[in-house]
């Protein structure tokens, strides 16, 4: 063997690169997808400091800044695994998580903010097992679709129905609690994770069908509660009910547009001093980053976010491995779908569905399981002998 590599003919391109590339996926902490992720995060527990500073005693900003980094723990430790390591643990992770989600239907289920999703351990001591549940769900999907035999494209239909099948159990859980705006992060995931995986486009049409059929029941059998049906005529005439049924969302475009360009300074809102935005800190923690930081800060947020996006987008298409496509493709739209719901709610765009800000909102689960799923992507992107 030479000391030196061979001597490459004219206009042959460097692989050093690429090999630093591989060498990164390999072992190298993931910066790419850290960083934004951490900046978020940042970002976040600073406007739920300021969103919470006038409740006495309150100790949300600390027991958020211990989910960040529980999460931040988390995230490194699953980016330091390969397909291997990940397809082993799939069942644990999933039936962990429809564990999870069968006891919220037991007396350990609670109703907190409205919501039967919730089990209480002890004062203070709570978590939400669907935020869990997606993580399961993610990789119970990936490994049914990313399993292509030699030759194989795409997944053969037997694959598609087990992913179906293996995300319609922890839906049907959700849907008897029941939250429709998780349900819909569920549905849209595996939606997703279809498209990333080269599911036939008849798939798609079917499942179209199953869904319409599905709210036709839904509104003919009465299945939607009063106020989640206000919420969605709140849309047609926002000042229809201003004290009602409209308050939140007109108090969060009060909120949002008081903020100017560049805001009224972080800990100088008039309207999140005044809590009159109801739960600012959690699913409308976007109406405290456009009053105190202007449309600046609020469009940083989601740029910091769509570089987080962009660089899962390059994961899925660079992945080693299928099985590293779908899982990537998945927490991007898990990602995506749940920003657009939260910044659209709040902006008066969508019906509020009570879904939190990835890496904003306070919430222990919900911080918890988003830097895990960004964790799957750095671990999507790993080199490893599985193919």
């Amino acid at each position: 063997m030479t000391a030196f590599p061979p001597a490459r003919p004219p206009g042959a391109r460097s692989t050093s690169r690429s090999t630093s590339r591989a060498g990164a996926r390999a072992g190298g902490f993931p910066w790419g997808v850290a960083l934004p992720a951490a900046a978020l995060s940042g970002i976040g527990l600073l406007l739920v400091w300021s969103a919470t500073r006038n409740d006495p005693g309150s100790t949300l900003p600390e027991r958020q800044t211990l989910s960040v980094l529980v999460g931040f723990a988390l995230m490194w430790l699953l980016s330091r695994c390969d397909a291997r390591v990940l397809r082993a643990y799939v069942p644990v992770v999933y039936l962990g998580g429809l564990a999870g989600l069968v006891a919220v239907l037991t007396p350990l289920g609670r109703t907190v903010n409205g919501s039967h999703a919730w089990i209480v351990l002890g004062p203070g001591l709570q978590f939400q097992p669907s935020e869990f549940a997606k993580v399961g769900t993610v990789l119970a999907v990936a490994a049914a679709l990313g399993e292509l035999r030699d030759g194989e494209r795409r997944p053969p239909a037997g694959a598609v129905l087990l992913a179906l099948g293996l995300a319609a159990v922890p839906i049907g859980l959700i849907m008897l609690e029941p939250d429709y705006g998780t349900m819909l992060v569920f549905a849209t995931i595996v939606a997703g994770m279809l498209l990333a995986g080269g599911a036939p486009k008849r798939w798609f049409a079917g499942l179209a069908g199953i869904a319409a059929l599905a709210l036709l029941l839904v509104w003919r059998l009465d299945l939607i509660r009063p106020y989640q049906l206000q919420r969605v005529m709140v849309l047609a005439d926002p000042d229809a009910d201003p004290l009602g049924v409209g308050y939140n969302a007109t108090q969060a475009r009060i909120a949002i547009g008081s903020g100017g360009l560049l805001g009224k300074g972080l800990f100088h809102g008039e309207q999140t001093a005044g809590h009159f935005v109801p739960e600012q800190h959690t699913d409308f923690i976007f109406t405290v980053a456009g009053e105190e930081l202007g449309f600046a800060g609020a469009a940083c947020v989601i740029v910091l976010m769509l570089v987080l996006l962009w660089r899962g987008l390059r994961i899925a298409a660079t992945a080693p491995s299928p099985f590293g496509t779908v899982l990537a493709g998945g927490v991007v739209c898990w990602l995506a779908f749940q920003t657009f719901v939260n910044a659209g709610m709040t902006m008066g765009l969508l019906p509020i569905a009570g879904l939190p800000l990835p890496f904003v909102s306070y919430g222990g689960s919900a911080t918890i399981s988003v830097f895990a799923a960004v964790g799957l992507l750095a671990a999507a992107g790993r080199r490893s002998t599985l193919r």
